[in-house]
């Protein structure tokens, strides 16, 4: 038997040199990451509301798909057109308040609040909020890539969920080639990513609406300023698992004190503990029950290090990529594996 075939009828050996190799190709191309994982994550959404539509309707894909992205189309027209002026007008009086709160009297002679004026000064907050400002002017300069991005991934996921039955049988050739291992391998793990990533981030994006929701509805009887800015950002930092909440705690404070004093502070840490345990309570085992539940310290050290190798996708992805090694290396499959609700490859994608 010759080396290759040596190679090949050693599975275990097989899959992790192909892993490695996948893993390497997308490290190669990390500068298309966002439009890889935008163009996945459009595309199991879209996949999954097919196939719960089909589930009680015979219907073509395409007849689910184009009114529907048309309507997404409309409505993010309109809302860039009637509410992007408005996030931006509402962004920058926070920025204003918040900058005359911190340079306000008022801040240095209360009691409590002295003791954080100090540590501010003495971790030079000034210049951190001027290196701040500069990441964020550079961040809105890429704005037109994104927009590219998220257009690009857009279409490609329309076109492959509107022909998905002639995707999934082009595909399956594949399997019977003269490398059809290759790629059973490259199915396999396409499966598993499947199972972990688009259900942890469908899940997540469920929670962050609900979230998002649930605390606009606070800020707007709270008569809080800039509750679109708020509710954005928000929204953005619901997508980070655990440490979001605590995260958007931190501004929403600052606002609060701005408006109304400590009273307002503490509203807003009792609206954020109630959001919390909705989501901790209800939100997760209705969500997430498909998916394994790391403890708190190791959720923590995965957000951390991912956010150093990926930036802020890494906050956002390093959760399910974690999840998806656990499931690959058999340290713990996830919930929907164990209860029969996987999702298979050559159906769904």
């Amino acid at each position: 038997m010759s080396v290759y075939d040596k190679f090949v009828a050693n599975k275990r050996l097989r899959r992790a040199t192909i892993l490695i190799l996948v893993c390497l190709i997308f490290y190669l191309f990390r500068s298309m990451l966002s439009l890889f994982l935008l163009t996945f994550i459009f595309t199991f959404l879209s996949v999954q509301l097919v196939r719960a539509v089909q589930k009680h309707i015979n219907i073509k894909p395409i007849l689910i798909l184009a009114p529907l992205y048309i309507l997404i189309v409309a409505v993010v027209v309109w809302a860039v057109a009637n509410y992007i002026p408005q996030l931006v007008h509402q962004s920058s009086k926070i920025i204003d308040s918040l900058t005359k709160f911190y340079e306000s009297k008022e801040l240095r002679d209360s009691k409590y609040m002295s003791i954080l004026y100090d540590y501010l000064q003495k971790i030079n907050i000034d210049n951190q909020i001027k290196t701040a400002t500069t990441q964020l002017v550079n961040y809105i300069t890429s704005v037109g890539a994104i927009g590219l991005n998220i257009f690009m991934s857009f279409i490609l996921s329309f076109f492959y969920t509107s022909q998905i039955e002639d995707m999934n049988k082009f595909g399956r050739q594949f399997l019977t080639s003269n490398y059809g291992w290759l790629f059973e391998d490259i199915r396999y793990y396409g499966q598993k990513f499947i199972n972990t990533f688009g259900v942890v981030i469908e899940a997540q994006l469920m929670i962050a609406v609900v979230n998002t929701v649930l605390t606009t509805i606070t800020l707007i009887v709270m008569k809080m300023p800039g509750v679109i800015a708020l509710a954005a950002m928000v929204f953005i930092l619901s997508l980070i698992p655990v440490a979001g909440v605590i995260i958007s705690l931190i501004p929403l404070s600052f606002v609060a004190y701005s408006v109304d004093g400590f009273k307002y502070v503490v509203y807003i840490i009792v609206m954020v503990i109630v959001i919390h345990m909705i989501e901790t309570y209800f939100l997760n085992p209705q969500f997430m029950s498909t998916m394994t539940h790391l403890p708190i310290f190791f959720t923590f050290v995965v957000l951390i290090v991912s956010e150093e190798l990926l930036g802020a996708w890494g906050l956002i992805i390093g959760i399910p990529i974690f999840v998806f090694f656990l499931d690959i290396l058999g340290v713990h499959s996830i919930g929907g594996a164990k209860k029969g609700k996987k999702i298979r490859l050559k159906r769904d994608v």
